[in-house]
């Protein structure tokens, strides 16, 4: 087991793209004024353990519905290309449900933060990384998590509004290019 700083530089900057936190602020605070509060460690633990669960077991359960992870990866490599024309664009094409009093588990850390497009990713990741550099990325991630959840109201100030809409921008074209990457590189194109 040999630890790689390019992988796990890569598999981090990856989903801190499709994660995107920073841009979820908006969302975070909205949930926070609907629940009252918002427990940052438990919706950062849940998130934590589902993704290193769909890490390990996801493959076996696409084996069971009789698909491969190159299907999987292409599949994915769409819903990341729709997530990023949502961000760069200003569209809103996955609609989320009402906010129901466990906001901490559902939305915010399923489906959120470990959601499809999260879950597509790391199965994605797993074809051209090794798996501890990707839960390397994943803790780093979760990290981060961690501390915008915790300091949301403050981030909002700092950045102000124009602020997190460029950076929803800017990380909605890195995940143009990577949906891209992961298409071609799993159609042999």
């Amino acid at each position: 087991m040999e630890f790689n700083f390019s992988q796990i530089l890569s598999t981090s900057m990856i989903l801190f793209a499709i994660i995107d936190i920073l841009g979820a602020i908006p969302i975070v605070i909205e949930l926070r004024k609907k629940a009252g509060h918002i427990e940052s460690e438990k919706a950062t633990l849940v998130a934590t353990v589902l993704m290193i669960l769909f890490l390990f077991a996801g493959e076996s359960l696409l084996k069971i519905i009789n698909l491969d992870v190159a299907s999987f990866a292409i599949a994915g490599s769409m819903v990341i290309f729709v997530i990023a024309l949502e961000m760069v664009l200003g569209l809103t094409i996955f609609k989320e449900g009402d906010a129901p009093e466990t906001v901490s588990i559902v939305p915010l850390a399923f489906p959120l933060i470990a959601g499809a497009g999260t879950m597509t990713t790391l199965l994605s990741l797993k074809t051209e990384y090794a798996t501890q550099n990707i839960i390397v990325g994943i803790m780093i991630n979760m990290m981060f998590v961690y501390f915008v959840l915790k300091n949301t109201e403050r981030l909002e100030k700092l950045f102000g509004k124009s602020g997190l809409n460029v950076l929803r921008k800017a990380f909605g074209i890195i995940l143009l290019a990577i949906a891209i990457k992961l298409f071609r590189n799993n159609t042999g194109l």
